[in-house]
This record gives C-alpha cells, sequence and structure tokens, in this order.
C-alpha cells in the first residue's frame, strides 16, 4: 500500500482555498446520491413487491447518505467561519471538467446501477482500497498532475486520491497553522454566524471553536465517510458494500432485475458542448426539470443566507428553508424522472441537473433577504402550479407558499402576548355523553371553576385522583368530573396545574387570577419516557396551553402528544432521562412563547427561550432553538441526530 501523496499548506489563504475544494467535494457528493435516489423503481414501475421492499431501503439509505453530506458542507462552513473565512456554496455546473478536481475523481450525474454503485464506493474508499470505479466513470477519466509545486504565494489545486486523504491533509493544516500562528490567531471568526445541531439536526453538527473542535469536525467527515480503519458499518463505504452485496443477490434471484428508471446521464437545460450529456428539450420534462433546479437554488441561497446571519430568528428561518425545501423537492425530482426527456433520443427520462446560479453570495443585511426569498418562494409556488398537475402540483405549490408565509411572518409579526382560547362553559357537563360515550373534550362547569379535559393527551399521572378524588372520580361510567366536590377553588386550580400533559384545563369564574404562563420555559427530559414541556406553547401555531407531554419513542398513536405507548409490549422504549450537561449559558430572557413544530418524518423544532432538564431535575441545556428526537431512534438522546432517515420513521 502506498503512503498518502502530503497535501502541503503553509498560510491561512491557503487553507481557505482547500477547504472551498472540499465544500465543492461535499456538495457535488450530495448531489450525485440524491439524483441516483430518485432514479429508484416503486413497485409501480414493475417491481415484484420483495424487490420494491429492498429498493426503498436502498433509497432511504442513499438520501440518509446525501444528509450526511450535507452535514459535512455544513462542518466545513464551520472551520471556514472559524478561521476567518466566508463559507463556499458554489460549484460547477455537471458533468464536472477533467482537472478541475484530481484525476481519479470524476464527478458526474448517473442513476443508480452496478457502474454507479461502484463509483460511489470508489469516491468513498478508505486509503489503500484496491477497488476500480465504475465501469462508466474509468472510461472517462483522465491522468494529470494538479500539483504546482511548493513555494507558491498563489494557492494552487492539490492530488488527493480519496475524500478521506483530502480531510488528512485538511487536519494536518489546521494543526501546523495553529502550531505556527497560535490557536487564538488563528480561530479569530466570528462563532455567531456557524449553525449548531440547535439549528439543525444534520448528523455530527457541530460548533468549532478551537483546534480540538475543528479537528472532531474533520474526523467526523472522515468516520461517516469512508470510516475510521474501515470498521464504522454505518459508513457511507460501508454502506455501499452492502447495497452491492444486495444487488448482485437480487441479479442473482432475476437477471433482468433493474433497479432505476432509464434515467439520462448528466442531463442539461440548455443544448451546448457534448460532454456526454443529454439536452432535456421534450415540454413536459424541461418545465419540470425548470422547477426542479429553481428549488434547489433557493434553498441553496437560503443556506448560505442562514451562514451569514447572526441574527438567531432569521437564521433559523433561512435554515428552515434550506432543509425544509427538500420535502417540495424530492416528490418533483422523482416525477421528473418519469418522463420522457429528448425529442430525439428514444427510451430515455429526464432528471433534475442541479444546475446552479452564477452567485450565492448572501445580501448583506437579513431583513431583505427575508423579502428576497419570501418573493422568490412565492413565484416558484405559482410556478409549480404551470408546470405540475393534480395533487402534486398543489402539494409542491402549498409547501413553496408555506415556507415564503413564514419569512414574511418573520418580517412583520409583532410580538405578542399568547392568550390561551377559554373553554367554552356549558357545551356539555354532562350533554356530551351520548350511548355513553365521552366527548373529545369535555366540560365541568362549577360554581368558582370550569375544568376542562382532553382525553387524548393524558398519560394517566393520577395527580388528579390522588391530590382531589372527589372532584374527579375513578372507575365510574359516565360524567366524572365535579368541580364543587373540591375541597376548596384554590387546592382544584393547584392540582390542574399539576397536570403535566395539559389535559387538564381551567377558568376560574370567581374573579381569582387564571392560569399564566411559567417564570421560566422548562422541557423535561423523562427517564424511559416522553418529554414534559412547560411554557406558553404554540403547537403549529396555535396555542395548546402551558402543559404538555409530547412522544420521543416514535411509537404513540397520538403523535405528537404521548399517550403511554413505549410502555407497552415487550420492548418497552428505553431512555435515558440523565442526558449529559451541554450549554448551560444563561439565558437574557427565560420566558415568551415556545415554538412547537413536528417535521414531516423527521424532529420536533423547537424555538423559544429554552431550558432543558434532566428526570431529577438537573439543568443540561440552555437554548433558543433545539430539535428533539421523536423517532426513539438517535444515538444523542434527547436530541436529533438524523436517525428518523435512516429507520424509516413515517409522521405528520
Amino acid at each position: 500500500m502506498s503512503a498518502e501523496t502530503p497535501i502541503r499548506v503553509s498560510t491561512r489563504e491557503e487553507l481557505i482555498f482547500l477547504l472551498a475544494e472540499a465544500a465543492e467535494i461535499e456538495h457535488n457528493l450530495m448531489c450525485c446520491y440524491l439524483f441516483a435516489a430518485f432514479s429508484l423503481k416503486t413497485e409501480a414501475d414493475g417491481l415484484s413487491p420483495e424487490q420494491a421492499k429492498v429498493v426503498a431501503a436502498w433509497r432511504r439509505d442513499i438520501i440518509s447518505i446525501a444528509v450526511e453530506e450535507m452535514g459535512h458542507l455544513a462542518l466545513v462552513a464551520n472551520i471556514t467561519i472559524a478561521i476567518g473565512g466566508s463559507p463556499h456554496f458554489g460549484r460547477p455546473n455537471f458533468p464536472i471538467a477533467a482537472g478541475y478536481h484530481p484525476s481519479g475523481v470524476v464527478v458526474e450525474l448517473h442513476p443508480f446501477n452496478k457502474s454507479t454503485l461502484d463509483h460511489f464506493i470508489y469516491l468513498e474508499r478508505p486509503e489503500g482500497d484496491t477497488r476500480p470505479d465504475g465501469a462508466a466513470f474509468t472510461r472517462k477519466a483522465e491522468t494529470y498532475d494538479r500539483n504546482m509545486g511548493a513555494d507558491k504565494l498563489m494557492p494552487n489545486g492539490q492530488d488527493y486520491a480519496t475524500v478521506g486523504h483530502l480531510y488528512r491533509g485538511i487536519r494536518q493544516a489546521l494543526a501546523d497553522l495553529s502550531q505556527r500562528l497560535g490557536e487564538n490567531r488563528l480561530f479569530i471568526g466570528d462563532m455567531s454566524l456557524q449553525v449548531g445541531p440547535d439549528m439543525t439536526p444534520l448528523p455530527g453538527l457541530k460548533i468549532v471553536k478551537c483546534l480540538k473542535t475543528a479537528l472532531a469536525a474533520c474526523d467526523t467527515i472522515v468516520d461517516q465517510g469512508e470510516g475510521a480503519d474501515g470498521d464504522n458499518a454505518r459508513s457511507h463505504y460501508n454502506r455501499f458494500l452492502a447495497m452491492c452485496d444486495a444487488y448482485h443477490q437480487m441479479e442473482a434471484a432475476d437477471p433482468a432485475f433493474t433497479p432505476s428508471r432509464p434515467v439520462a446521464d448528466n442531463p442539461v437545460m440548455r443544448r451546448g458542448p457534448d460532454r456526454g450529456n443529454l439536452w432535456v428539450d421534450a415540454p413536459e420534462a424541461a418545465a419540470v426539470m425548470d422547477l426542479a433546479n429553481a428549488i434547489y437554488n433557493v434553498m441553496l441561497r437560503a443556506l448560505s443566507q442562514g451562514f451569514a446571519d447572526n441574527d438567531p430568528v432569521r437564521k433559523r428561518a433561512f435554515i428552515d428553508v434550506s432543509i425544509d425545501g427538500m420535502y417540495a423537492l424530492t416528490p418533483v425530482a422523482e416525477q421528473l424522472t418519469r418522463l420522457k426527456a429528448s425529442t430525439t433520443v428514444p427510451d430515455v427520462t429526464a432528471g433534475m441537473s442541479f444546475a446552479t446560479l452564477r452567485d450565492v453570495t448572501p445580501l448583506p443585511d437579513g431583513k431583505p433577504a427575508l423579502a428576497f426569498i419570501a418573493e422568490r418562494l412565492e413565484e416558484l409556488s405559482e410556478g409549480a402550479r404551470k408546470a405540475l398537475t393534480g395533487e402534486l402540483a398543489n402539494g409542491t405549490s402549498n409547501r413553496l407558499a408555506t415556507l415564503a408565509k413564514k419569512l414574511r411572518g418573520i418580517q412583520t409579526a409583532p410580538v405578542k402576548e399568547t392568550v390561551m382560547a377559554e373553554p367554552q362553559a356549558g357545551k356539555a357537563e354532562t350533554k356530551g355523553y351520548e350511548n355513553g360515550q365521552a366527548p373529545s373534550i369535555e366540560y365541568a362547569e362549577g360554581k368558582d371553576v370550569i375544568i376542562e379535559f382532553e382525553a387524548k393527551r393524558c398519560i394517566h399521572a393520577r395527580f388528579c385522583v390522588l391530590q382531589q378524588p372527589g372532584v374527579f372520580k375513578a372507575n365510574v361510567v359516565g360524567p366524572w368530573i365535579a368541580p364543587d366536590d373540591a375541597d376548596c377553588a384554590d387546592n382544584l386550580v393547584t392540582t390542574a396545574q399539576n397536570c403535566p400533559s395539559g389535559a387538564i384545563q381551567y377558568k376560574r369564574k370567581d374573579g381569582r387570577p387564571q392560569e399564566l404562563p411559567p417564570l421560566v420555559n422548562l422541557i423535561q427530559v423523562r427517564e424511559n419516557g416522553p418529554n414534559g414541556f412547560r411554557g406558553a406553547l404554540i403547537l403549529d401555531g396555535q396555542p395548546i396551553g402551558y402543559r404538555a407531554t409530547l412522544c420521543r419513542c416514535g411509537r404513540s398513536k397520538n403523535k405528537p402528544f404521548c399517550d403511554q405507548t413505549h410502555k407497552e409490549g415487550d420492548d418497552p422504549f428505553i431512555a435515558t432521562g440523565e442526558p449529559e450537561t451541554g450549554d448551560v449559558t444563561a439565558l437574557a430572557v427565560r420566558n415568551g412563547e415556545v415554538q412547537i413544530n413536528p417535521q414531516k418524518n423527521g424532529p420536533l423544532r423547537i424555538s423559544g427561550n429554552l431550558e432543558v432538564l434532566s428526570g431529577t431535575g438537573r439543568t443540561i441545556r440552555k437554548a433558543q432553538a433545539l430539535q428533539l428526537c421523536r423517532c426513539g431512534h438517535s444515538g444523542n438522546k434527547p436530541y436529533c441526530d438524523g436517525s428518523h432517515a435512516r429507520v424509516g420513521f413515517v409522521s405528520e
């Protein structure tokens, strides 16, 4: 095994140059992986049920790997910011010409097949691995040397055999410059511009503060990609190897097995020099391709803006667009691979080209950027109704319009105090019971207090029946809440406020104060159970009270609320209530609205002034934005680490 050629870096400028190349590599790989995933067939394309199940698992795994590549891009951006540079999100259009990357790195868009899979394994291979590149890519490889020699003032491209080789070079450069300049003089960037795990649940994402954290970021990228010493079963390299083995088994069982649609290699939007590409000129496909590329670019612009804004509210909004845009993009990109691509080339379908804007430099002021990106999303929402048809048109248009509305809301919405909707007295103290069935929300009106009970939120903590057994009558048929049987109104109110799930709400009629939001917003992580919330809680834009228990096992049939399913069966949910202590820097404000937004098939996105407690009451985190696991599979509970994509978690 030959030793890797050293990558030599002697200045900050050279390191920033090298990090920009690393950013482009990660960005390009992400696009290549998504292109292949979008090309995969379903049972509707003629796969057998068993084949469709296997291919669907490949699709989830490839998209999960692409998400990790986005995480690598974000880590590279954080390292770049930490040393005083600006993150780099530009890249050349596909197919990328020879000479731009080292001679062994061919970067093109191909549908999923054996050659493409071999290519992915080749790109992610550890040092010393001798597997050849995919056949379609070996034919296009050219031999050249990019190295210009030492002692140059101008940064220049250097050769590296693998992605891991590139990061070992970056790692060494960070260590060398830190030693020569001094760590404090190397890490001079504005940390508030970085994006951390509190903003987005990209696996392995971390803030870079110093040499130790910068090296850890490099190690995360290498370990997720090729795997440290090749022993990480979840590395991209090993996951692609597993797909390759499964591919051969499927092909042995059915020699005609073809997992992807007949998607063109390197589709392009306009006629140009023939570099192994295909001009998509079929009218329907051309219109959908135009839309898909435009959605990708507004996501890219939002990502760039998110890394340039240190206002936490705007920053979060931009990053949300860059991530949530995938829910609009994915079905459009998949539909494109079903459409005839060319008026002259038969039997080939289209795919998105990931064509890029000439410039995605962020605007210098975040406020106009909100209006600019919202305006663009509104244009694309309207365009979706022209390029697409049926449910896909409506769904895509609505998703884009929703993102635009969120940005507009940040511009115009004044800060307001949350006011809970009051229960309506007299609705059905007893009338709600019809045919022996309780209403979804029961109202029991007494002389001094109205009690409201929402059964589907109850986790049976039993504070009510133990503290006020005269009011909350256990094991009775029909109406079971009698407010006037309380020992006193104040004690009944205290019992209601002790209800952790918020299933019990109240309204006072005796002129005494109504329930107020707490002075400190709290999230308590319960051992082997849900997360308990206290604050002025806003769930998907609707006030839900000041108390709630939200599922974190992924099994509840009443998501996002806990329904006690975590206790059921032979495999109860196991998760510590005592996570490690993280950043507990004091917050300037400790109360206010807590926005809770469950992400489709993903985590709980929480924003507000938040203090996280362990089950025993220890403060473990203070933050203004968090991504909390709700699939039950995160390796970093209670926080999301992206495992929902790997396990195929499904929830609105």
